[in-house]
């Protein structure tokens, strides 16, 4: 009996530390791109971006921590897209952490596209 009442302790908390986790990544808005506007943020690299996972389709997005107009967001990226590979890849190859994104679309017909100077 006390091994079970262990596993579920274990269990209890590893969901608090959970939970407590999700509620710090909303005290940060989401980044919001608007269809047909340039959105300009800066890149926060200085930690390794949340993984958040939706249990339903599987999808993995990165919780991606930004500066735009001044305050601290969070642009919520799927892995699959491939912006995010074009971040990562700015940022190794040429420390750059300043983007501009254009958006197109909507829901699953949303693009991003990189603008480049």
């Amino acid at each position: 009996m006390e091994n079970e009442n262990t596993q579920q302790n274990n269990w209890l908390e590893e969901e608090i530390a959970t939970t407590e986790k999700e509620t710090q990544r909303t005290d940060h808005p989401a980044l919001k791109l608007e269809e047909g506007k340039i959105c300009i943020f800066e890149v926060d690299f200085s930690e390794e971006f949340e993984k958040w996972i939706d249990k339903e389709s599987g999808y993995v997005k990165k919780l991606i921590p930004v500066m735009h107009e001044g305050q601290k967001k969070i642009f919520w990226l799927n892995t699959r897209n491939p912006l995010y590979l074009e971040i990562l890849k700015s940022y190794k190859e040429k420390g750059q952490t300043l983007f501009k994104v254009l958006r197109t679309g909507m829901q699953q017909n949303t693009k991003y596209n990189l603008v480049k100077d």
